[in-house]
């Protein structure tokens, strides 16, 4: 049972999935286990993530596992209609395609939530909105889900201290093997691979503007230094700002920033960051870009609502010329758009990633959780680094016993 577009693509897509496979040797070393002991045979597992062959191959690993895996993406611009053809080639039951209109887009999220799963995984937190909201029927059947951004776990963390959240959620986003590299190193590189490819322009001698220092702010920035631009930093948190003092960059207001700005890049999961009223305040051709999640940090409502007029200039650039007769240019409609305008986080980086996702799937089907939220267990953290390292033939020391018992971690 699918709904997808372009079912002929299936033979491209399917090069696309293995070359991700041949590149993601941990959770190639899952999936043996999964086929070997099938821990997920005969569990429902709904799936809302960014959909391309990352995401397929992940898909495939759950399936190796038992699970009958139902599969929508999270984000209309970034599914990718060869991968999905190619997934219904093995088995899986795949509802989306690229460029869905936001009523499709929602009804591929309920095709996923008609399959009455046992377990979620989801990308933003759309699943759990839609259970909580249309499918409260669900929760007496739904065992935990998983929980893969930044933007999705504020939202989880809203409901959860208002006693509004009625099922178990594990927080993969904050898992160290998952934050520190996946949100770090990957939205560091494939952001700035979105960007230069986008626009083929260069970066060096640039002024960048990064709204957010967290973990994936910090990534954007240490590449655009790497890149040769100057980089200025905003923020709402003090610890973040003299963090990124101390990092070597500059700190300002937004408002200020926008008047000496050439690229900027939110990423900071909050709405509004550059309002309507800050692009006025920007140079002639600026560019815009998101990272965070939704579509929500760059005014676009309120952009396309006050524009002179809006002009395609390249693929997934748009010109709007505003009231002030200069003009801005925003990269892939404001979404995120190292996914709507590339190919997402770079496939080892995944590899960690979705290696979480699997073992947390595996947890939650092997314990009996109640409602609220969970961090992801020391151990399967700990498992993951410890494959990514035996996949890249590096050796650790351990502790002896003495030195256990002196920082009091014995047994």
């Amino acid at each position: 049972m699918s709904d997808i577009k372009h079912a002929d693509k299936s033979k491209e897509g399917l090069l696309k999935i293995e070359w991700a496979k041949k590149h993601m040797p941990v959770l190639r070393s899952i999936e043996e286990d999964f086929r070997l002991h099938q821990p997920l045979k005969d569990v429902t597992i709904a799936v809302s993530i960014h959909l391309e062959a990352k995401t397929a191959y992940f898909c495939m690993v759950l399936a190796a596992g038992g699970a009958d895996v139902y599969v929508t993406g999270s984000n209309p611009l970034s599914t990718q209609d060869d991968v999905a053809s190619a997934l219904v080639t093995k088995g899986i039951n795949v509802f989306a395609w690229y460029n869905a209109t936001a009523t499709e887009y929602i009804n591929h999220l309920k095709s996923v939530l008609d399959s009455s799963p046992e377990i979620i995984i989801d990308d933003g937190g759309d699943l759990v909105n839609l259970i909580h909201s249309e499918y409260q029927h669900l929760l007496k059947n739904i065992k935990g889900g998983c929980e893969e951004t930044t933007t999705g776990i504020l939202r989880l963390k809203a409901l959860d201290s208002i006693d509004e959240l009625h099922l178990p959620m594990m927080l993969v986003n904050d898992a160290k093997s998952k934050h520190l590299f996946d949100n770090r190193y990957g939205t560091g590189q494939s952001v700035w691979d979105a960007i230069n490819h986008t626009t083929n322009l260069i970066v060096a001698s640039k002024t960048v503007v990064v709204a957010g220092y967290g973990w994936c702010g910090k990534g954007v920035a240490m590449r655009a230094k790497g890149l040769g631009a100057n980089v200025v930093i905003t923020e709402i948190d003090a610890i973040k700002a003299v963090e990124a003092k101390m990092d070597g960059f500059s700190v300002l207001p937004m408002k200020r920033a926008a008047e000496i700005g050439d690229v900027f890049i939110t990423v900071t999961g909050c709405k509004d960051v550059i309002p309507y009223s800050v692009m006025l305040m920007m140079k002639d051709s600026a560019i815009l870009c998101n990272a965070g999640h939704f579509n929500v940090e760059i005014a676009m409502d309120e952009l396309e609502s006050k524009k002179i007029s809006k002009t395609p200039v390249r693929k997934n650039i748009k010109a709007y010329l505003l009231e002030n007769n200069k003009t801005i240019h925003v990269l892939a409609q404001g979404r995120l758009v190292n996914l709507a305008a590339g190919d997402g986080h770079p496939v080892e980086i995944m590899d960690m990633s979705f290696s979480l996702q699997a073992l947390c799937a595996n947890y939650i089907n092997n314990h009996k959780l109640t409602k609220g939220i969970y961090n992801v267990p020391e151990e399967v953290d700990q498992e993951v680094a410890i494959r990514k390292l035996s996949s890249m033939e590096i050796e650790i020391d351990q502790l002896t016993e003495d030195q256990k018992k002196y920082l009091n971690l014995q047994d």
